[in-house]
Parts: structure tokens; C-alpha cells; sequence
């Protein structure tokens, strides 16, 4: 039986592409271990699928002054160590990355044991965990055609990025008795992230009463984001939070609002959305949310809208427009060459693991 390591975390798009690997590594007998921090949110992900978990210290390599650059390093040096002697115990056939300051000990432990290791990288420009574990990689996965250029000569395979496959099973007629929605208008979904986004629940807010003279509008607004005055709204229903029936609520959904995470604009893509991106500010972040909207911009997948340009009537004529245009968005969708991800990046995963 051959044995591979996943490791990745930090984030939840550091673990769930990871997650939707594991199906087909099943399928072919992988004994599948995970390597992440002691108590991130990769733990609590992972767990729940019956995986051995190996947790080993972790700290942040920063760009900018913090207290904790003096003591992050050691913490860093303590987690190689462990993964290195998880490596030499668990002896893998091949390392799966994806990405995360967790990830670096265990790609450096296994390029010191000669373990072959694939990397995936979500963003158009790699984070700096990736580009200190890139020269311990055999093969560099990543979402957006621009990101090859940025990548060694020779490592660069374009895969687009892992999708869970029961997002692509889900039931409209299931969506509409959960939210009480009729059939007679097109439905809106706005999803702010894991956390929400004030300023797209805001803006989103502020249109509602022209959206639903024509839509009917689900809102994931994020942990304590929901407006507890517009509850009971006919054709508006908002959530903290949805799992189990995330899968139904896409199949319902004609149009989708969204931020620009690369593994949430990546199920978008697979699903064939018509969609409307408002990316992270670079005021708020590294820029990458914006380098990866305009990437999908370029491709005819999504329209843009950045935060700064948010107003009432641009977000309204972006929505009317991106709905009478959405079958060019859904063609486009259609025949991107990114849509076989997990095929791709598993065949990449057997190869290394043969040699």
C-alpha cells in the first residue's frame, strides 16, 4: 500500500483542496496520514474524515516588525524537527503540499529523506511559505495561467484547484423548500468568506430593495454579521454560516456575489457561476485577491467590482448587467482548461509516488 503525507493550514483554503483529494486517494489505497499544526483549524477539518493527525509546532515567517519574530523562529525549528522524525517513522511514498507556514517543515523533512513532494499553489504570485518550499518540490500545481511565469522552469503544471465533488450534486427543489424561495425569480447568492466582508454585506445591504423586484437573494454574511432587521424580508434569507446544504443552495443559485479567495473562485469556475468579484483590498492584504479576480476577468469567467468603486448604483447595473450577459460567462466557464483538477494533480501524485 502506498502511504502520502498531506500537510496545509492556517486557513481553511489551505486544507479543504486537500479534502477533496482524499476520495480518490481512497479509491487507490493510499494510506493517507496528515501533518499540521498542533491546534489549527486543519485539525478540526481533518479529523472528522478518520485520518491519522500528526500535529508539530508551527510559527509565521513575517515581512513586517512583530514581537513574535524573535520567537517564531524557534517554534519553526522545533516543527522541523518533529517532521522530520514523523517522516523517517511514517516512511511516505509522496508528500502532498498545500501550502501554509505548517507545510514548510514538512516539505524541508521530506526533501532530507528523498521524499518526493508535490506543491499546489492557489494565488497568482506564491506566498512565502510556498516560495521557500519550491526548491523541495517535484512538481508546482497552480489555479491561474499568469502563475507559470512565476514558477521554476520545468515544475509548473497548470491544474486549477481541488473541488469537493458533492458541491457539484446538489438539489435546487431541496434549496428552495430550506429558504422558503419561489420559482418564479432568479436567485442571488453572496458569499463574504469564512468570516463575511462588512463592506460587501454592506453594499449588498444597500441594493436589496431594486435586487428583489427581480431576485431572490441568499446572503452568507459571516459569524455575527447577520442584520437581525431584515429578517422575515420575502426573498432574502442570511446565514452566519452553511455547510451540509451548501451544495443545494449552488444549484438553486443563477448568479453569485463573492469575494476572491482562489479556491472559493475555483468552485465558481467548476460549477459554471456567473459571478461577480469583489477582491480583499490590497489595503487589507498582500493584493493577491485582486490579481486573481482580474486573472478570471481576463479569461471572460467573472466581472469585477473593486472595493473602492463600491457604490449603489455601480454594484446594481454591474448585477443587471452580469445576468442578461451570464450565458457568455457560462460558456466561457465551460471551456477553460481548468476543470479536471484532481485528475490532473493525482496523476501528478502516482508518478512521484513510483519513483
Amino acid at each position: 500500500m502506498k502511504r502520502i503525507i498531506l500537510t496545509g493550514g492556517g486557513t481553511a483554503g489551505h486544507v479543504t483542496p486537500n479534502i477533496a483529494l482524499l476520495p480518490r486517494l481512497k479509491e487507490l489505497n493510499y494510506d493517507i496520514h496528515y501533518i499540521g499544526s498542533y491546534n489549527g483549524i486543519e485539525k478540526e477539518l481533518i479529523e472528522q474524515f478518520g485520518i491519522p493527525y500528526h500535529g508539530i509546532s508551527t510559527g509565521k515567517l513575517r515581512r513586517y516588525f512583530s514581537v513574535q519574530n524573535f520567537t517564531d523562529p524557534f517554534r519553526v525549528i522545533k516543527g522541523l524537527g518533529e517532521a522530520k522524525k514523523l517522516v523517517k517513522i511514517l516512511h511516505p511514498d509522496v508528500i502532498f503540499s498545500k501550502g501554509g507556514f505548517v507545510s514548510v517543515p514538512v516539505v524541508l523533512a521530506g526533501k532530507s529523506r528523498h521524499v518526493p513532494t508535490i506543491i499546489h499553489e492557489s494565488d497568482m504570485t506564491p506566498g512565502l511559505a510556498n516560495k521557500i518550499s519550491m526548491p523541495s518540490a517535484s512538481k508546482i500545481c497552480c489555479n491561474f495561467p499568469e502563475t507559470i511565469e512565476h514558477l521554476p522552469a520545468g515544475k509548473a503544471v497548470l491544474t486549477g484547484s481541488p473541488i469537493r465533488q458533492e458541491l457539484l450534486s446538489g438539489d435546487k427543489y431541496k434549496a428552495l423548500e430550506f429558504l422558503h424561495f419561489t420559482q418564479d425569480k432568479p436567485v442571488i447568492m453572496v458569499v463574504g468568506g469564512s468570516l463575511g466582508s462588512v463592506a460587501v454585506n454592506d453594499a449588498v445591504r444597500r441594493v436589496l430593495p431594486e435586487l428583489l423586484q427581480s431576485f431572490q437573494v441568499v446572503h452568507l454574511c459571516g459569524k455575527g454579521k447577520v442584520d437581525e432587521s431584515l429578517k422575515g424580508l420575502q426573498g432574502y434569507a442570511q446565514f452566519e454560516y452553511i455547510k451540509d446544504e451548501l451544495k443545494d443552495l449552488f444549484a438553486l443559485t443563477d448568479l453569485v456575489i463573492s469575494r476572491a479567495g482562489a479556491n472559493a473562485i475555483c468552485e465558481l469556475l467548476a460549477l459554471h457561476k456567473p459571478n461577480l468579484l469583489i477582491p480583499l483590498s490590497a489595503n487589507a492584504s498582500r493584493g493577491d485577491q485582486i490579481l486573481n479576480a482580474r486573472s478570471f476577468e481576463r479569461q471572460g469567467y467573472s466581472v469585477v467590482l473593486e472595493e473602492e468603486e463600491l457604490n449603489h448604483d455601480v454594484l446594481l447595473d454591474a448585477i443587471m448587467n452580469l445576468y442578461q450577459n451570464r450565458e457568455t460567462y457560462i460558456q466561457a466557464m465551460k471551456n477553460s482548461p481548468q476543470q479536471n483538477s484532481i485528475d490532473t494533480i493525482i496523476d501528478l501524485i502516482e508518478a512521484a509516488a513510483r519513483h
